[in-house]
């Protein structure tokens, strides 16, 4: 199938990523890591603003009004948008200084999983936490590398999860109630001339899409079968994550990044780092936002 990908913001973000899109406002909130920014596009004016942070900005899930969660090199903050107060949570890798949050979703019941990597991707130093609503912080996988796209299954009953140099998508079996979850299988393998998986998102029929480092495209796929559905071709090389959103959640929104393109893949790319999307022909759902208990 041909599909019309448009460019959204020419955005040339170094390190496009973490697209969410919140419901109650129409807005799809993402981040620039590198260059520290939170970004807050509105759909229904078309316009992009963004706050400018001190420090590296994995991912941003939004909270109680006018709030948002950020989970950034130094740690889990929360952000007022009124006052622009940035206060701090935890920081369950305060021991590992070279380390810095990366991709994190929050499932239906408030809770959010977010994943951790050195900033020169060394091997085994990333994880996968869970923040609960109380504000307990728990350990769920160890010894990953690029802790990357997650993914929870329309059944409540798996995680997906991606560590990119493994070039796979991981099955875990996934507790509704506590949260936890343990590993079953291997779900996807993605080809090594594909490029590497990195974000991921799910439609309503329980297939995953994933954005491709390196591969120019976003691919749909079986989970449970590995089979390969679909794939969609995008104007940039290193494509990092995609969300759906939109009036009728149709519509998929793509990150993507500039960095580590030399300059003759940048004229061959020269809207990388920009921020697109296009129309599909199933429906995703919603972000979900933490829902903190005090």
């Amino acid at each position: 199938m041909t599909y019309n990908v448009q460019l959204v913001i020419d955005a040339k973000a170094t390190l496009g990523e973490g697209p969410h899109w919140d419901e109650q406002s129409k807005t799809l909130y993402w981040v620039d890591i590198l260059n520290k920014k939170l970004h807050a596009f509105q759909s229904e004016t078309n316009t992009d603003v963004n706050d400018q942070f001190e420090q590296f900005i994995g991912a941003a899930v939004p909270s109680e009004a006018g709030k948002m969660i950020l989970a950034m090199q130094n740690g889990l903050h929360q952000y007022e948008f009124a006052t622009k107060q940035l206060t701090f949570l935890a920081n369950p890798e305060a021991d590992k200084p070279m380390n810095r949050f990366n991709d994190g979703k929050c499932d239906k019941y408030g809770r959010f999983y977010i994943g951790s990597m050195d900033v020169d991707a060394k091997e085994g130093a990333g994880a996968l936490y869970r923040l609960d609503p109380d504000g307990q912080i728990h350990t769920l996988l160890t010894n990953l590398t690029i802790s990357n796209g997650l993914a929870f299954s329309p059944d409540g009953k798996f995680l997906y999860h991606i560590d990119t140099p493994t070039g796979q998508v991981c099955i875990y079996n996934y507790d509704e109630t506590t949260g936890d979850i343990t590993y079953k299988q291997v779900g996807v393998k993605i080809p090594h001339d594909m490029g590497s998986p990195d974000g991921m998102t799910i439609d309503t029929e329980g297939m995953v899409w994933i954005a491709h480092w390196g591969g120019a495209c976003v691919s749909r796929w079986n989970p449970q079968t590995g089979q390969q559905l679909d794939r969609i071709e995008i104007p940039a090389k290193n494509v990092t994550s995609c969300t759906f959103g939109g009036e009728h959640l149709d519509e998929l929104y793509i990150t993507t990044a500039r960095i580590g393109l030399a300059e003759e893949e940048l004229r061959q790319y020269p809207l990388s780092g920009g921020l697109f999307k296009v129309k599909l022909n199933v429906t995703g759902f919603p972000g979900n936002r933490y829902r903190p208990t005090k």
